[in-house]
């Protein structure tokens, strides 16, 4: 059975879901940041997904990095699937730009978190929600913003 795992259900916000992952926008402020996980329990890595789960992967995360290219104008897109910290299988997509807090480093473990406030927290998942509504099956809104998963 599938379970999304702590650390993430700690560290995002549920924005929905694709055919096969849960879209989760990640609360740092310092970059904006979507991550993907397929819905599927006791994956580790991309190919431990089926031949059609790895295409439909490859497709969500094209049209994630896609939209937050063009939505947040980005000089560049960060797209990964590390696996050090958390081993469930998930892909950051992570919008830089030139002179952001860690540019051009990476921004895994750079520097610590900055939390969004509520309000902006609220503000970009009803910002992402319309973004992705052409592919998203559902949402699960916070009416307050206070609830990350």
């Amino acid at each position: 059975m599938y379970v999304l795992d702590k650390q993430l259900q700690q560290d995002t916000r549920m924005l929905g879901q694709f055919s096969l992952c849960d879209v989760l926008l990640m609360n740092d402020s310092q970059y904006s940041w979507v991550i993907l996980v397929p819905r599927r329990a006791n994956i580790r890595e991309v190919y431990h997904l089926s031949q059609e789960e790895q295409h439909l992967l490859s497709n969500e995360s094209a049209y994630v990095s896609q939209r937050l290219a063009d939505f947040f104008e980005a000089d560049s897109m960060n797209v990964a699937a590390l696996g050090n910290v958390v081993s469930q299988l998930h892909v950051h997509h992570v919008v830089r730009h030139i002179g952001d807090v860690t540019w051009p480093k990476p921004v895994w473990g750079a520097v610590p978190a900055k939390p969004y406030s509520s309000e902006q927290l609220t503000k970009l998942a009803e910002d992402l929600g319309r973004l992705f509504s052409d592919k998203l099956e559902s949402l699960s809104p916070s009416s307050d913003g206070s609830e990350l998963y």
